[in-house]
């Protein structure tokens, strides 16, 4: 760069910029676009299908301005560096930002530059500004087919299910296939028979000696594997072995080797949040995004912590692991190194250019960064398991030493024979276990198949063998039998989906991409498609029966080999195999006709009326179920001359339980009835009893006072266009304070607002 000129840098976030103007210095300008500046307009189609499925892009709202600073900008400087993520969306960005500057302003051929770093450390954004790019336009093509192949579904499918169903519901290529998983595991759930099962664990002991007691467990039965399925069953063994003579028959030793999980890609880094710091993928995405793009921790400015965040590859830089190789042996010691490094394989399809989740710097420890004070809680957490996944990656395998003793009982008559087994682990040397917290610890001996971290909603099967210390013992040994300990158990229906395991199942089957996984579970949980209970995810109503309806009359769109197809294709033109239009008009094709055909036969669900042998208690007729986009509820049959309306459930048997609505302490200002709360579009309410005599309605306050001097009002539940809840006064309009959080109120001034507006823009959907 000649001495003098001045550079414009163009990223997504000022947070990123803040960090990357840091690094570059006073010869660059840095600014941020605040993500998209052009995009397919919101209130029309956009996509001229007879020309190729050519897409008409328009400023995105709220973006003029922006462009505007981002031209003048341009104008002033000599190049320009197009700096977004290092994936397909950040390829789009860097594009639609170059073609809107050149439509905007007379930049008289100023050229543009791409450049993308995996990591916001000055190597990485030195290396990048020393060797930039044109724009890949092959992964441009990729994200223009994927935003107008879900411009198409949702612009033509969207409005059949308003028709049919109700206003506001959407279909989508990944979030329908999603719907669909976790509708035919509640189909599981619900069809599941438990069936009955026993263990026997016996309490021995030596006869000689004060060693403790320790468990064994009953494995077989004259030689085949013990199944004991009543309690009838169960007795009969037990009257057997009250005379029984116990006696050692084998003991056996191997030792074993557990070898670390790879770093994290974007799913199992979401799927360890959500396990270990009960995170949702929103929240894991958030957070992760943060430490990315650069958190000032002495002062000095920011800094970024981790690699990028969106990625499906668990590769590794060189440079980073022999970094860490080198930590490990300083850390910890050299037996910790393994003699070669640890390479990992990627799944199929995985881009292989980009690297795993790690930190930065791996010399940056949790401990050191929890020092310097500059973290939320979250923040810390998150940074942990993403240093410590890493840093175990790259140790050796852990050894583990493996006792199993067989023994006998034989019964006085001498049959059947009774084996029981029991086994102790212990832990020869830590390995990659050493980088984690305390150690071993909880990822110690107790994870022996070492599946824990692949599969965080695993429960441990009470089928395993219980861990007990084994005192010496030796072959022919007699042992006396304390006590047994029988105890009964029933099969467990398939475990429910949680976040975690939703985006694992999707990326086993192939189904979205890193960036797709969390807005896919954030969209199917605001449009109720699905419900968060416990932490596990239950369809609703409305989400089963618009599943069943994709499922009768799409079958294409909500297939799970269809759709991971598709998901490869889409990746194909990226590669430069496939051709964008191509594969447009084959899926367009397909997809009208399919439409075409449920316009005609598809249910009206909004017309079905489902009778019941309820009566409504305002006017005696029957009651009813009908539907709205929030799904069924109990209607009385004289709508419209009698309004009475009930939420409802079904018992597992078919059963319609009535939902009554909770009477609460407070009293209606017109006529003193109680209030009760109740449910409408934009969340919940109290509304009067007395209903529909007296129709006042009102928000639940909080009974926390409104926290600015002198208003004298009383915080109340709203909720925003989105249905996402926040905290008002109760004195509004003429008080506007609002907060999001009643436990930690927010600064009544900074509060203040005129108008529901956003506290910052993402820049790109988590």
């Amino acid at each position: 760069m000649g001495k003098g000129s001045k550079s414009l840098v163009i990223v997504e976030s000022p947070a990123k910029a803040k960090t990357i103007n840091k690094i570059l210095g006073d010869a660059y300008e840095v600014k941020a676009s605040m993500g998209h500046v052009r995009d397919l307009p919101a209130r029309e189609f956009g996509v001229d299908i007879e020309q190729g499925f050519a897409p008409k892009y328009v400023p995105v709202q709220g973006r003029k301005d922006i462009l505007g600073e981002l031209t003048k900008s341009a104008q002033k400087s000599d190049q320009i560096f197009l700096a977004p993520d290092p994936d397909r969306e950040g390829e789009a960005i860097a594009w639609h930002l170059r073609e809107a500057l050149e439509e905007q302003g007379k930049l008289k051929g100023k050229p543009f530059f791409r450049v993308t770093f995996n990591e916001i450390t000055k190597d990485a954004v030195s290396r990048a500004f020393e060797t930039p790019r044109e724009i890949d336009m092959a992964k441009v093509d990729s994200q223009q087919a994927r935003r107008i192949l879900d411009r198409l579904v949702g612009y033509k499918l969207s409005p059949l299910l308003w028709k049919k169903v109700g206003r506001g519901l959407s279909a989508g290529r990944v979030q329908s296939v999603a719907v669909r998983l976790v509708c035919e595991r509640e189909d599981e759930v619900r069809a599941f028979q438990p069936e009955e099962y026993w263990t026997l664990d016996a309490a021995l002991t030596k006869r000689e000696g004060d060693a403790p007691e320790f468990l064994a467990r009953l494995a077989r039965i004259d030689g085949e594997k013990a199944t004991v399925s009543s309690g009838a069953q169960m007795d009969a063994i037990l009257r057997d072995l009250e005379a029984a003579e116990w006696s050692v028959a084998e003991i056996g030793e191997r030792e074993r080797k557990r070898s670390a999980a790879p770093p994290f890609t974007t799913s199992t880094l979401q799927q360890a949040a959500s396990s270990r710091l009960r995170l949702t993928t929103r929240q894991t995405m958030s957070v992760a995004q943060e430490l990315y793009e650069g958190i000032d921790l002495d002062g000095s400015g920011p800094v970024g912590l981790i690699t990028y965040m969106r990625t499906d590859s668990v590769n590794i830089a060189k440079e980073a692991q022999d970094h860490a190789r080198e930590f490990i042996r300083e850390r910890f010691s050299p037996e910790y190194v393994p003699e070669k490094p640890n390479i990992y394989r990627s799944r199929a399809g995985a881009q292989a250019a980009h690297e795993a989740v790690r930190p930065s710097e791996v010399t940056l420890t949790p401990e050191d960064v929890r020092i310097k004070r500059s973290l939320t809680p979250r923040q810390l957490a998150l940074y942990r398991l993403i240093w410590e996944r890493f840093v175990a990656s790259q140790m050796a395998p852990a050894r583990f030493k493996t006792l199993t003793v067989e023994i006998d009982a034989l019964p006085s008559g001498g049959s059947p024979s009774y084996r029981f087994r029991s086994s102790s682990t212990q832990t020869v040397f830590e390995g990659f276990l050493k980088a984690f917290s305390g150690g071993g610890g909880k990822h110690g001996a107790a994870k022996k198949k070492g599946k824990a971290e692949e599969d965080p909603d695993q429960e441990p099967s009470p089928d395993a063998l219980p861990e007990t210390e084994i005192p010496p013992l030796a072959e022919a040994e007699a042992l006396d039998c304390q006590r047994t300990l029988p105890e009964q158990h029933f099969t467990q229906p398939p475990p429910r989906y949680t976040e975690a395991s939703l985006v694992r199942a999707l990326e086993e089957n192939g189904v979205g991409r890193p960036s797709t996984y969390a807005p896919t579970i954030s969209t199917i949980l605001q449009r109720k498609y699905v419900d968060r209970e416990d932490r596990t995810l239950h369809p609703t109503s409305l989400g089963e029966t618009v599943n069943r309806l994709l499922v009768e009359h799409f079958p294409d769109l909500v297939n799970v080999e269809f759709t991971s197809k598709l998901e490869t294709d889409l990746d194909q033109i990226e590669e430069g195999h496939v051709q964008r239009g191509d594969l447009l008009e084959q899926f367009y094709t397909r997809f009208a006709k399919t439409l075409e055909l449920a316009r005609e036969t598809m249910d009206n669900m909004k017309a079905q009326v489902q009778p019941t042998d309820l009566k409504c208690e305002l006017c005696g007729l029957p009651m009813v179920i009908r539907w709205s986009k929030n799904g069924e509820f109990l209607s009385c049959s004289g709508f419209p001359g009698c309004r009475n309306a009930k939420s409802f459930r079904k018992t597992p048997e078919g059963k319609i339980e009535v939902i009554e609505a909770e009477v609460t302490e407070h009293v209606c200002p017109k006529c003193n009835r109680p209030m009760a709360v109740r449910t409408g579009k934009f969340g919940r309410f109290l509304a009067c009893t007395g209903y529909p005599e007296c129709k006042t309605t009102m928000p639940i306050p909080t009974g926390v006072a409104c926290p600015r001097e002198g208003c004298g009002g009383m915080l109340v539940e709203r909720f925003n266009k989105r249905k996402k809840r926040f905290y008002g006064c109760s004195n509004y309009p003429a008080c506007q304070y609002i907060t999001q959080d009643l436990q930690k109120l927010d600064d009544p001034e900074a509060a203040t607002v005129k108008s529901e507006k956003a506290k910052s823009e993402k820049v790109k959907s988590d």
